[in-house]
């Protein structure tokens, strides 16, 4: 116990010390340690083993963080450089990988997709309307997420109690044995082609291509493939030279295969019980493995986009990135909540009926979320490794981003004036 708290102290020592350096007032390192205090405090008491933290405006990167246990078995702390995959927050990167392949004139986005695809993709009721790369991600291709993809997806990493594994319960998902794993492009052929193996009638939705908002997970993937054979480099790869090495996100990979599992968080179901290690077939809609250190630099990055001075992409490219695509028309439910991500898109990239806008994710052991505030030119990044109980779900969310949004308009005044 003792030599946790002395862990602790060096800690906030350590975290001062580089705020000065970077030279921010005394009141704003007091704000930085008061914060990381409350946040240890209340780690202590949800119903979470470990989450991630990062805070920024556009100025400067003002906060990053990780609270609790990563490993209960191991007595691991979780830290700013746990990593820990994200779920859909991955499809932002879909996003910026799309906008730079037609920046690099690879593609378009109105372009047809079967352009680039090696085998036929239509939604049967409308042969005669052609999925755009557009359409799919603003989610309105009319592509579903069915059965095939629930119960196909998610593979365990390994065989180790297979068969106990196997029944494990995750929703209307599960998990499938690590022999049925095919590749991404083979698992999408085989579900999305009319003569696919795994192909039924409910793979498309009733509504014509363009017209109706319908979140899809195998749309977004199905986004990643045509950039593949547009560019003819592989998803993971143009990432990890278009985005992940300019931002210098040097623990960050797409797989359990692209890191080193050791410095991997377990997951969990709840605060005792891990879930088996697993992995995505579709993998660029929710498998990015990345820490708060390093998410903190990939937000700084869109919040600058947003204000017109990004690296990744021109200022015409980050405007279509943020730009909402559609219209009332295209939604039958719309979802009004002003934290809520599905009122409106941009390019894989979720708006609120308040105009704020960022992405939310989940996965067995998993609640992610990015979310900018275009007012004060400010965003906040949060990760957890464990299921919510849903019997305090609500009160330990509130006390959590009650935290980080009081902070964080405190940090963004306390900022240091622009150079």
């Amino acid at each position: 116990m003792i030599k946790k708290i002395l862990l602790g102290i060096l800690a906030i020592l350590i975290f001062s010390c580089e705020a000065k350096k970077k030279g921010h007032s005394d009141a704003f390192i007091k704000t930085q340690n008061e914060l990381t205090k409350k946040l240890t405090a209340l780690s202590k008491k949800t119903c979470l083993n470990g989450f991630g933290v990062a805070l920024v405006n556009d100025k400067e990167i003002l906060y990053q963080n990780g609270f609790g246990i990563a490993n209960v078995e191991k007595g691991e702390e979780y830290t700013e450089n746990t990593i820990q995959n994200i779920a859909s927050v991955s499809k932002t990167f879909i996003g910026i990988s799309i906008l730079k392949a037609q920046e690099l004139g690879k593609l378009k986005l109105d372009d047809p997709i079967n352009k680039y695809l090696p085998f036929k993709i239509e939604n049967p009721k409308y042969k005669n309307s052609q999925i755009t790369i557009r359409q799919l991600v603003t989610h309105t291709s009319s592509i579903i997420d069915n059965e095939e993809y629930m119960h196909r997806a998610w593979v365990l990493n390994d065989t180790i109690d297979l068969e106990k594994n196997l029944k494990i319960d995750i929703g209307v998902c599960k998990f499938s044995a690590p022999a049925t794993a095919v590749s991404m492009e083979d698992f999408l052929k085989n579900v999305l082609t009319q003569n696919g193996k795994w192909f039924k009638p409910n793979t498309f939705s009733d509504h014509k291509p363009g017209d109706i908002y319908e979140y899809s997970n195998m749309g977004a993937t199905l986004a990643a493939l045509v950039l593949e054979k547009a560019t003819g480099e592989k998803f993971d790869a143009f990432t990890v030279k278009y985005i992940l090495k300019p931002l210098k996100m040097e623990s960050t990979g797409w797989g359990l295969g692209s890191i080193d599992i050791k410095k991997h968080s377990r997951l969990y179901s709840d605060k005792k019980t891990a879930y088996p290690f697993y992995k995505c077939v579709t993998y660029p809609d929710g498998s990015i493995i990345t820490s708060s250190s390093d998410m903190s630099n990939y937000i700084f990055e869109l919040m600058k986009g947003y204000v017109g001075k990004g690296t990744l992409l021109s200022k015409s490219s980050y405007k279509e990135y943020f730009k909402p695509q559609l219209k009332a028309e295209n939604f039958i439910n719309r979802n009004t909540d002003i934290y809520s991500d599905e009122y409106n898109t941009g390019i894989n990239m979720g708006f609120s009926s308040a105009g704020n806008f960022g992405h939310y994710g989940g996965d067995p052991g998993i609640s992610s979320g990015i979310w900018f505030t275009p007012k004060s030119k400010t965003g906040r990044y949060f990760i957890t490794n464990t299921d919510w109980d849903e019997k305090v779900r609500v009160k330990n969310q509130i006390a959590i981003y009650g935290l980080l949004d009081e902070y964080l308009a405190k940090l963004n005044k306390l900022s240091k004036a622009e150079k």
